[in-house]
């Protein structure tokens, strides 16, 4: 089971300071290991740019190589298809932080990832499509058990929460810091998630991306909802341990849905090329 890699906006044209190549890019940009590569706990993290509160600096951490990918081409991480090795490259993790110049759009923002991967890793790729399994949401027995999101003051300016391994709480599971939007730890062989004044669009992405399949909506519900979720991922853990229910289970019994197999196809990303670390800063 794959992890979730929150996206940045999709790529449109641009128009202002190029590089050589015709091809938006980054002022400047640092790429280099997190100090919490491997199987540790982490907290993902990709903010800033235009639109946000720090429009001058796109920071990115703790993100799995095949996950700077997907976000770069607006695709969930389990559309990338790469070497045999970027399996192994999911335990290393990259922090990036990069100057945006003047007059950036957050449509560009996509385009310059794609550069600054082609730049320092070398990255080329193509698309295509392939039949698999895929999943829809829908609601089990007609009977969600969402709550709607009441209206909220504007966020304040203050402090961000620290950043590195999130705590467990007395459950076992990861505990979050507070905010708005959506937020996700995993540790060791569980996980939690929690969404406030969310759209069934973004629940179907993180379970896209835990399921590493395509997963559409169907649900009919088209309001904002304030929810959490925790389930217990694959790979991890001890024989004989019960970490809880898998994200299946944890859809329906704490959020009142169903996911359903169905076959369909899909698109994906396919690297021809990249190199396994990236050149120097």
């Amino acid at each position: 089971m794959r992890r979730m890699m929150v996206l940045m906006l999709c790529a449109s044209g641009w128009a202002y300071s190029q590089s050589a190549n015709s091809q938006p890019a980054f002022e400047v940009a640092s790429i280099k290991p997190s100090a919490l590569t491997g199987r540790g706990p982490f907290i993902t993290r990709m903010d800033g740019g235009p639109g946000t509160d720090d429009p001058g600096r796109v920071t990115i951490e703790h993100y799995m190589l095949v996950g700077l990918i997907a976000a770069a081409y607006q695709v969930e991480s389990y559309r990338v298809s790469g070497p045999s090795w970027l399996e192994e490259a999911r335990e290393t993790q990259f922090d990036i932080t990069a100057k945006v110049p003047d007059g950036t759009t957050k449509e560009q923002i996509p385009l310059m990832m794609q550069n600054l991967l082609a730049e320092r890793f070398h990255l080329t790729v193509h698309r295509e499509k392939k039949e698999g399994n895929v999943y829809e949401l829908v609601v089990a027995k007609n009977v969600p058990k969402l709550k709607e999101s009441a209206k909220k003051p504007a966020p304040q300016d203050g402090p961000q929460p620290p950043s590195g391994p999130p705590k467990l709480g007395p459950d076992g599971f990861p505990t979050l810091p507070p905010g708005r939007g959506f937020r996700m730890a995993m540790m060791k062989d569980r996980a939690a998630a929690q969404f406030t004044d969310a759209t069934m669009g973004e629940l179907v992405g993180l379970l896209a991306g835990q399921l590493g399949r395509p997963v559409t909506d169907a649900t009919g519900l088209k309001g904002k909802y304030d929810f959490s979720l925790r389930w217990a991922t694959e790979g991890f853990g001890k024989p004989g341990d019960d970490p809880g229910p898998t994200i299946f289970g944890a859809v329906q019994e704490q959020l009142g849905l169903k996911l359903e197999q169905k076959k369909g196809l899909i698109d994906m990303i396919v690297i021809d090329h990249i190199d396994r670390v990236p050149t120097e800063n």
